[in-house]
Order: C-alpha cells, then structure tokens, then sequence
C-alpha cells in the first residue's frame, strides 16, 4: 500500500492550534508575548494548558518590543502573538525594528477564515503584504499538511545566518482543521545554505595585512555580539594588540574598562575613536556595516586606511564601501581561524598617540553646573550599579549619553533600538530583558518623549511583579530634535517641547514606586533608593533644558569634522 507523501500513515494528526502549542515547545520556547483576539481565541485556549509562560503587553507594538528584548537579551528566538487586523499591523514596527538590528523573531498572527480572504471581512488585513518588507520571511498557512513544518522552517529562517522576523499568517480554519505532524527531520532550504566559515586565502590576507599594519583598528558592530564572537574578538585584540571601536549595537563586545577600548565611534561617538579611524592605516570591521551615523561622509571616510570587512551577509560587503579585503563568514568563526595567524606588535607610537586623544577630548559636561546633568544621572548610575546592570533605552539623547556615560564590559548587555531609532522602545525592551534575566538589575534609560509612548507598559510590569527601574531623564523636550532645531534652525523650537504630566504620580497610579528628583544633591539618593526596590520603580529626573550631545558630526561631514570638542577643552 503506497502512502500519502503529504501526510505519512504513521503521522499523528492534531487541530492546528494544538499543532501550534506543539512546535513551539518543540523549538524549545519558554516564553510568548501577546495579545488575544477573536480568530486566536483556538489558539489560545490549546495554550491555556502550555507549560509556556505567557506575558500581556498593553499593546501590541510593546509585546513586539518585548520578545524583541528577550531575544537580544539571551540569544534565543523571540516569539509574539497578535490577532488579525489592527492586532497584526500594530506588530509592524516592532518587526521593523527587529529587522533593522538583525534579532530573531519569530512573529504568529491570526487571520479570517480562508474563504473570506479578499472579501473584506471583519478585522481582515493582508498581512503578509504588509510586513513583507520588514521580516526576513513571511508566509500564510492555507494547507493544514503545511502547518507543522511551516512554524519549524520559520524558526530556522530566523536564527539561520543573519538573525531577523519572521511571521506566519494563521486563518482561523487552520487552528480548527486537523493538521499531521510529520516527523523532525533536518531542515534543507535552498535560500538558506550559509557560509559560516572564512575563505581560508582571505583571511590569511587579513591576518597579513594587521602584521604588516602600523595603525590598525579594530571597528566592531552588531554581528559580534550575534555571533557570539566576543571573546575571540578580546583574543584577536589582545594578541595583536590593536585598538577596538564599537557601534552602538556592538557594545558590550569588547569591555570598555580596558585601555585598548576606543568607546563608541560615529556621529555622537568619541572623539579620540573617529580621530582614530581617520588615521588608522587599516580598518578591520567585524559585524558592521558601514552605516551613515558610523561613517560620516563616506568620500572621506578612513582615508588613509586598507579595508578588511568580515561579515556573514555578503550583501553587506562592498555595499557602502570599496573593500580591500572581504571575508564572508561568521565573526566568531573568523576571528578563530585568524588568530594563530596574528603576531603581537607593540605599535608604542600609535597608543601614544591615542592617549593624547583621549586626555584632550573625553567625554564630559559641566561638572559645577547647579542643575540636573544627564551625564551626571547615567555616571552615578554606573557607579551605584558597578556597571553591571542590563541597560535598555529609547531613542534619543538619552540613548547617545547612555552609550557615553555607561560602561559597558559584557555583550548583551546594552539593548536599544540602532537601525530604525524606534522611540517608545525603552520600557517594553526592559520588561523583556527582566523575563530574559530574571536575576539581574535592568534599568531602562528613557527620555520623555519616548516614555510618553508606551509608559502604560508598566502596568505590565506590576502584573509580573517585575522589578524594572527606570531612569527618566526628563528635559521636557523631544531632545534631539531640539538639539538639531538649536544647531541648523535658529533655535525655532517647532513642535518639539512637551507638557509632562508628572511622572511619579503616573507611575504610583499604575501601581509602581515614583520618585521626582529636580536638585543635583538628590540624584545619588534617589538612584540608591531606585536600586533597592522589588517593585517597578521610575525616576523622574528633571534634567538641563537645552543640554546637547557632545561631540557631534553635523549630517553630510566628515567623521573628524566634530562640533562641541571645545567643551572638552574648557571642562
């Protein structure tokens, strides 16, 4: 008797929702966020018995955030539930932003019934269209002999070389209909065979070239982190003794508290890191890709230097810039394959000159300055914290001084938003990271144009008895939006100032600690109050008005044409 290649005698056939909750503890997930809708009610009620925990964002967008967050935090695949309609197109900025930072995700919506597709029914939206250009891959179950395989490939899709979204529209018939398990079997997709380890001859070109090289530095993105490549990047640094500068996806990939550590590079990035790339004889970049708020001017970016660039999407090599030496493959891979090859070279005038730098434009502000500095609030929190908590953040000012005044020594450790500039993102990628890692401090830095966005988060937050702190640094205006209308607008402040409501009474309300703090001799107190708390804890603190991040380089120059470095000399 011949057999159904679709769906073999010996499989076992379940309703789909069932099948769902099956495949997703098969795949190892221990965590959903979510939120229920009409055509999931099937799949909820079969995850009603899942020995899954289940977390309910007050938005979509903010579970999005959520698993986004947990999947940085721990390295595993995210996943977030919607309901079709305003459910599913509420998704598409937190997969946007995933998308941008290359995080795992894997992203269930529910749809109407097959049958009513294109007819405009209730609460139908053509979902797959919509997110197509902001997930890896997207597909809709129509076959119930599609349904196990298509969550298993998803998964796959979403780890598998570059990490990013992935989404499965689910018809409500399809959770109803009786759907076969086949059997687990290696997954073999054709636009999914990656190439983890380096060309053998190229990167024995690149291990030449940073022994031959006088003034080498190392540019590290993202893709270290994702890789795993952390330590092997401390290793290569180490025995070659080259300088390390991170983007700001990338930090915590090399400790910041080490002398060959360049900080940040780019448009709010060190001074001594962007001088340092403009001299440098030879760039090697790990896991990045030549952004624009990296690299300034591109005609004049690193002119001086040779250019290695590992990355594991050969798309991104050569795409902003000329390469000298490519190597597709894994960062971790590569910097392993690489290091025997690497001689040490002591390069005593290079460091030297790199200290200078560093003596001459460090980071800093008014320190004797009466008002609530931002730098100040972030420093204290570092040192109260041993620079040793999970910071997470929204997009802004406070983003760029939580990058400046936080040092960073482990990966994983700084969560935000790089590519897309998600604001709002701060609060649910704290409570993501706090699930993640229940044992560890997580403070969510947050400006207070972002913080208005997904604030009724916390109640999120005080339904899991998750202890998040966050750090409100509070200017009452969208920040670096001012700033730029300061700089190139003639200080024409359109639309950018704020009413605030007070924070900490909004905070009590949801059910969290609030604290306002508005006098310098207040932040240290209030920070170790914060950090004692079991609860949901926000600070509001009521910070300079018209403060700016130093240095800048103004959009279109080049990356040593910085403004404010005169501030470092007068501080």
């Amino acid at each position: 008797m011949s057999k159904n290649k679709s769906q073999p005698d010996s499989t076992v056939c379940k309703p789909g929702s069932q099948v769902i909750v099956d495949m997703l503890i098969e795949q190892g997930v221990e965590v959903i966020f979510g939120y229920l809708g009409g055509v999931v009610l099937p799949l909820f009620d079969k995850l009603y018995d899942a020995p899954i925990k289940f977390i309910i964002p007050r938005h979509e967008q903010g579970g999005c955030h959520m698993a986004d967050a947990y999947a940085r935090a721990t390295g595993k695949t995210g996943v977030v539930i919607a309901t079709s309609g305003p459910g599913a197109t509420n998704l598409v900025t937190g997969l946007a932003t995933a998308m941008m930072d290359s995080v795992p995700l894997v992203a269930i919506t529910g749809q109407v019934r097959t049958s009513l597709i294109g007819n405009d029914a209730f609460q139908e939206a053509d979902t797959t269209g919509i997110t197509r250009p902001v997930t890896k891959h997207n597909v809709i179950v129509k076959d119930p002999n599609d349904l196990a395989q298509t969550i298993r490939e998803a998964f796959y899709i979403a780890q598998a070389g570059r990490p990013g979204p992935v989404l499965i529209d689910m018809p409500v018939d399809m959770q109803l209909a009786e759907c076969p398990i086949p059997p687990k079997a290696k997954i073999e997709l054709p636009g999914f065979r990656i190439q983890y380890k380096g060309h053998a001859r190229q990167i024995a070109a690149a291990a030449t070239a940073i022994n031959a090289s006088k003034k080498p530095v190392l540019y590290v993105g993202g893709g270290c982190i994702i890789s795993g490549a952390s330590e092997a990047l401390r290793a290569v640094a180490k025995k070659a003794n080259i300088p390390v500068t991170t983007t700001l996806m990338a930090m915590g990939a090399y400790d910041q508290n080490r002398p060959e550590s360049l900080d940040m590079l780019g448009m709010h990035g060190s001074a001594y890191a962007n001088y340092a790339v403009q001299q440098s004889d030879l760039l090697i970049s790990v896991g990045a890709r030549f952004e624009d708020r990296v690299t300034g001017n591109l005609e004049t970016f690193a002119p001086h230097a040779k250019i290695v660039h590992i990355d594991l999407d050969p798309s991104n090599i050569g795409k902003n810039l000329h390469v000298d030496i490519p190597v597709v493959g894994d960062a971790r891979e590569v910097l392993e394959q690489m290091l025997e090859a690497l001689e040490y070279k002591p390069r005593k005038e290079w460091f030297e000159q790199i200290a200078a730098w560093k003596a001459s434009h460090p980071f800093t502000y008014d320190k004797n300055a009466d008002v609530v500095k931002p730098q100040y609030v972030i420093e204290e929190v570092c040192r109260q914290t041993g620079g040793d908590a999970i910071i997470t953040t929204g997009v802004g000012q406070h983003q760029m001084w939580a990058a400046q005044f936080y040092k960073y020594s482990q990966p994983r450790q700084f969560i935000t938003s790089g590519g897309l500039g998600t604001m709002g993102f701060g609060v649910p990628s704290a409570i993501g990271a706090q699930i993640a890692c229940p044992d560890r401090v997580v403070i969510g830095i947050d400006g207070d144009s972002s913080f208005n966005m997904t604030l009724t988060e916390l109640s999120t937050a005080v339904m899991y008895d998750l202890p998040i702190k966050i750090v409100l640094i509070n200017n009452g205006f969208m920040g670096m939006v001012r700033q730029w209308q300061e700089l190139f607008y003639g200080r024409r402040y359109s639309q950018s100032s704020l009413k605030n409501p007070d924070f900490a009474k909004v905070a009590e309300a949801l059910g969290c600690v609030g604290i306002t703090v508005d006098k310098k001799d207040q932040v240290a107190g209030a920070i170790e109050k914060m950090l004692k708390q079991t609860k949901p804890c926000v600070v509001d603190f009521r910070v300079d008005p018209e403060e700016n991040v130093w240095p800048m380089v103004p959009a279109g120059k080049s990356l040593h044409e910085m403004d404010g470095l005169d501030i470092f000399e007068m501080a």
